[in-house]
This record gives structure tokens, C-alpha cells and sequence, in this order.
């Protein structure tokens, strides 16, 4: 009779094997004990045959949290994020964090903190536009009552302007820009301009921004500095480049005769400080534009990719030489353009197109197809 039999009818069959204790239970007979015992040496020797076999079988990775720089190997990417959406849980009653006292410093700390440092600099240097142009402000305030719309304020024209900030280290979702409107409509005297600022931008988000429709007010978008991440770092002078205006791609998408399609670029539309609206920027600062031929509206996987500004020896020139792979002699011209290759409508039919200009300022355009 093996050892887990005899363990389950010492006690009226009422335990599965993995459901024996690791310690012995204060209520078991003293008769049971070596029975347990033995059955617990026969389960370690079981598991450690389990993990041998897995370290025999399985790969092996090291990870390292502070490699070593390596001055021959060559760098082909600068800092990325990596995005997942999160997996859902739900925790018992009993299992959930029970309300703990308030914090008496939330008021000088965490994000409240972080949108006070960003509106004094926002009212300090301004936005930047193309060309040197400037949104200033003449002054800027917290907005209470409104969670998504965090200051509020004039610029130097005298227009009404309000700002929602995007968070800290995630990009500006989408269900924050339907509040921020939701909110907006309710003030008195309405804003002329609502400004989302944010170091990224969801793409459906950014997609609301740009085709949001609201008669005699104006939706900007606005690039944030990584600097601003870095207090002890930033310079504190009116001069720092610490919001940069963001401009909206003009693209159109042809479909052929043969059923495939092709993207073509015109170039991306930017606020003009000037004149108040919004004008052509044309093709002349594209510096580089990726497009995803299926875009599923979770995340954008450049399928083609372009260098308009390239000169000779540059764009996928240059990185064939900088990466020594090779590449499509006859396609490499192609990739110089502002109009995409050919392509067949995905399982999503849609495409997305970002554009980089030449101030490394990102753009986005989605686009259905048919």
C-alpha cells in the first residue's frame, strides 16, 4: 500500500494528495505521524526530480540589471516602453485592502505636485510652435472641481485657454480626453483653447483630439520634454524647449484598380500662432513617417518606413551600413518618398500613419480602408 493510500484511509478518504498540510496538524492522531512523515519525503524527492528536469530541459537566460559597456557593440535603438494591458483581478471581501488614513501631504505631494511644477513651467516658457512661433500665456491657474481639466488661464492675446495633463509615466488615454470635454462644456465663460499635454499619446486618443469637432473652439495637442521628468536636471530659465505644439498628418489613401491600396503623404497640418487656425505644413519637414497597413487599434506596428528628408547615404543608407543587413537595392528609393508601396486592406481595415518632423515632433493619422 503506498504512502498516499495510507494517509487517505487513516483518514476516511477525506484528502487528495496535494491537499495534505506541509506541517503535521494538531488534530491528526499520533498514530498518523509516520505515515505523514514518509509522505512527505516521498513528495520533496518527487519535486526536486521536477525542478532537476526542468533545469536540465528548459532554457536558461541571465538577465542583468547593470550590464557593462561594451564600446564595439553597436547601438541601434534609444529608450523604449514596453505596453501590456492589464490583466483583470478581482479579490475576495475579505482579501481587499481595508480604507487606510488619510494622507495629511497629498496636497504637496504625488500628482497634485507634479501639475503644479508643470503649470509654472508651462507658464514660463510657453509652447513652441513651427518656425519659431510661441503660444504664451499671461496667466495660469488651478482649475478645482475639474479632475481632468487641470489649469486654466490666458494667452497673451487674451483668448480663455485650458490644459489637461496626460499622466507621468503612461500615455494620454482616451476615456481622459472624453472627460476633459465633458468638463470643458460646462465651464462659463467657454475656453477658446483646450491644450492636452502629455510626453505620449494614446493613438485612439490622439485620434479624438485631432477630429473632434467643436465650433469656435480649438483642440492642440502638446509634446512634453523628457526634462520635465527630471527636476534636478532642467534648467529653470524662459528659453527651456519644455512643450512643443504638435501637428496633425494630411494623408490620403488611394485604392487601385487591382483592389490593393497606397498611402500618400501631403505633409501635417500645425497651429499657426498667428493667424489662430490651423494650416498646411506640407512635405518639406518630414523627416520620417511609418505606416501599419492593419492597424487594431492597439498598438501601431510599422509595416513600411520612410525617409522623405534622406539625402545620399542616409535613411536606410545609412543603416544598412550602420546594422550590415541586406537590403532590397531596388526598394530602397521607395522608401525616400512620401507615397507607401502597394498593400492589401488587413483583417482590421485600417491603417495608421506616424510622422516624425524634423523637430522630432510624432504625429498620428487612422485611417479606415474602403
Amino acid at each position: 500500500m503506498s504512502l498516499t493510500i495510507l494517509l487517505l484511509f487513516c483518514f476516511s478518504n477525506s484528502l487528495q494528495e496535494w491537499e495534505v498540510q506541509f506541517d503535521f496538524p494538531e488534530d491528526w492522531p499520533g498514530a498518523a505521524r509516520n505515515a505523514f512523515d514518509a509522505f512527505q519525503v516521498a513528495r520533496q524527492a518527487m519535486q526536486k526530480k521536477m525542478d532537476d528536469s526542468i533545469a536540465a530541459h528548459a532554457d536558461q537566460e541571465t538577465l542583468y540589471d547593470q550590464p557593462a559597456i561594451s564600446k564595439n557593440k553597436l547601438r541601434i535603438t534609444g529608450p523604449f516602453t514596453v505596453e501590456a494591458v492589464p490583466f483583470p483581478t478581482v479579490l475576495a471581501l475579505d482579501e481587499a485592502e481595508q480604507p487606510q488614513e488619510a494622507d495629511v501631504a497629498i496636497a504637496r505631494s504625488g500628482e497634485s505636485a507634479r501639475q503644479h511644477s508643470w503649470r509654472d513651467e508651462l507658464l514660463k516658457t510657453g509652447i513652441r510652435g513651427k518656425g519659431g512661433q510661441m503660444l504664451k500665456f499671461a496667466d495660469l491657474e488651478t482649475l478645482p472641481d475639474a479632475p481632468h481639466l487641470h489649469v486654466s488661464g490666458h494667452l497673451d492675446s487674451g483668448e480663455r485657454v485650458v490644459v489637461s495633463f496626460g499622466p507621468e509615466h503612461a500615455a494620454l488615454e482616451q476615456r481622459q480626453v472624453a472627460m476633459a470635454l465633458n468638463e470643458a462644456e460646462k465651464l462659463r465663460p467657454a475656453p477658446k483653447f483646450i491644450i492636452f499635454a502629455s510626453f505620449e499619446f494614446d493613438p485612439e486618443a490622439a485620434k479624438d483630439i485631432d477630429e473632434t469637432k467643436w465650433p469656435g473652439v480649438t483642440l492642440l495637442k502638446a509634446k512634453m520634454n523628457a526634462d520635465l521628468l527630471t527636476d534636478n536636471l532642467k534648467k529653470g530659465r524662459a528659453s527651456n524647449q519644455s512643450f512643443w505644439l504638435m501637428g496633425q498628418p494630411d494623408v490620403e489613401v488611394h485604392k487601385q484598380k487591382d483592389g490593393r491600396y497606397v498611402v500618400e503623404v501631403h505633409g501635417f497640418d500645425y497651429f499657426d500662432t498667428a493667424k489662430g487656425e490651423l494650416v498646411s505644413g506640407g512635405k518639406g519637414k518630414i523627416a520620417m513617417w511609418l505606416l501599419d497597413t492593419d492597424y487594431d487599434e492597439r498598438s501601431l506596428f510599422p509595416r513600411q518606413v520612410f525617409f522623405p528628408m534622406a539625402g545620399k547615404g542616409e535613411g536606410w543608407e545609412k543603416l544598412k551600413k550602420d546594422i550590415r543587413a541586406e537590403l532590397n537595392e531596388a526598394l530602397l528609393e521607395k522608401f525616400h518618398g512620401t507615397k507607401s508601396l502597394p498593400f492589401e486592406a488587413g483583417e482590421n481595415k485600417k491603417v495608421a500613419v506616424k510622422i516624425v518632423d524634423d523637430r522630432g515632433i510624432e504625429s498620428l493619422k487612422i485611417l479606415p480602408l474602403g
